[in-house]
């Protein structure tokens, strides 16, 4: 067995280039026209997944009114399949999942939200589930036949193989389905996806995976919201309309973020147009976190349909000035303060808008308020450590 699958790996690393050159391009389907909003399983349950808790997710996405801001998927990480059948059909895991995928699929379509499955390119997954390598093509009629909306396809146990000659395998194999399925590329940014992944799928993880910490250092795997942030800078050019950057799934309710962290992380991801895949305990957040995920002024910044990501527009050391460009000339910006003290901060909008620019009307985005335009000078207000200020300007 182990012979078979390092002859598959070496075989398709030695593929040539006329070998690829010869396939017709991959039709990939319209989906994913703003950021997918969902919920993923993995950052709170991990492998402790089950058939009864993802309903209950599912009915706390509605009950909360995660669903009516926006949130549409429901997303089940690794650990939910054992094994393949004797047509080599993929078998999710009985025990956990007794009434099988398909009437699972079918209970969250009936709340009105959409479902998304894993798999990995591999020959296992990362936890060492069977993987989909050699099996794309049937893996992908069973997702269909399942009803599944979406699919996060992770980069383990690969051997030799090259992520840009076989994610496309799999993204061939659901452009071909008549039913259609958001195409999640999760290689933790290996081989720079942005430059290759838009082909064939509709986002592509740009860093490792995030951890559940605003500024910790000294993780050997796991990266910071802000070590995660750094990394997107200048990637802004590759995202837009049914291609998105993605830097991983929010931590805000996780771990030991405070009230200002958790808020700066999911501003930030906002304005990096970046999928906004929640991974929280849904059944069990607090106030002040449901509110951060709500945020309606927030999210329409991020589901602006220009499609825009945010670029850093100002690097002062513990301050960074972001700026997203938003549809009919309207403009985001996000003052961050890395800093481990509360400052004072004066937008100045010559600094901003170029000279004899239109006026703007300045909406303070977290209180909801109007704050004046930007003929005044400039707009002041205090930075909490490790917090944000978001406003937007109106033309």
């Amino acid at each position: 067995m182990m012979k078979h699958f390092l002859l598959i790996s070496l075989l398709l690393c030695s593929l040539p280039l006329w070998s690829q050159k010869e396939l017709p391009p991959i039709q990939k389907k319209q989906l994913a026209l703003t950021p997918p909003m969902g919920w993923n399983s993995w950052n709170y349950f991990a492998c402790d997944i089950n058939e009864q808790l993802v309903r209950d997710i599912a009915d706390a996405m509605v009950s909360t009114g995660m669903k009516d801001a926006g949130y549409e998927y429901i997303v089940i990480d690794d650990c939910w399949q054992v094994a393949r059948d004797e047509n080599d059909r993929i078998i999710e895991d009985r025990e956990r999942f007794p009434s099988g995928m398909k009437a699972l699929v079918d209970y969250v379509h009936s709340k009105g939200l959409k479902f998304g499955i894993y798999s990995d390119a591999g020959r296992k997954t990362c936890q060492e589930r069977p993987g989909s390598l050699g099996y794309e093509e049937i893996d992908a009629r069973t997702y269909a036949k399942w009803g599944v909306d979406y699919l996060k396809y992770d980069w383990c146990h690969h051997g030799f193989l090259s992520s840009r000659k076989t994610y496309p395998i799999m993204g061939r194999a659901l452009a071909e389905l008549d039913h259609p399925i958001v195409f999640s590329v999760c290689n933790w940014g290996w081989s720079k996806p942005w430059e290759w992944a838009p082909d064939f799928a509709h986002l592509w993880r740009t860093t490792i995976d995030i951890e559940p910490c605003f500024d910790c250092r000294g993780k050997m795997v796991h990266k910071s919201v802000m070590q995660i942030l750094d990394k997107q800078v200048g990637l802004e050019k590759y995202a837009g309309p049914g291609q998105w950057n993605d830097p991983d799934m929010l931590q805000v309710g996780n771990g030991e973020m405070t009230f200002e962290e958790n808020r700066a992380h999911f501003a930030l991801w906002c304005m990096l147009a970046a999928p906004l895949m929640a991974g929280n305990d849904l059944r069990n957040m607090d106030k002040e976190v449901l509110e951060i995920l709500t945020h309606d002024e927030l999210l329409a910044i991020n589901q602006d349909k220009l499609g825009k990501q945010g670029y850093k527009h100002t690097d002062e050391g513990d301050i960074e000035v972001w700026v997203k460009d938003l549809e009919g000339g309207d403009k985001a910006v996000c003052v961050l303060n890395r800093g481990e003290e509360a400052v004072d901060w004066s937008l100045k909008w010559n600094q901003l808008l170029p000279e004899g620019s239109t006026t703007y009307r300045v909406r303070d985005v977290w209180e909801r308020k109007d704050m004046g335009s930007t003929t005044d000078e400039s707009y002041t207000f205090q930075l909490g450590v490790h917090g944000v200020q978001v406003v937007r300007l109106v033309k």
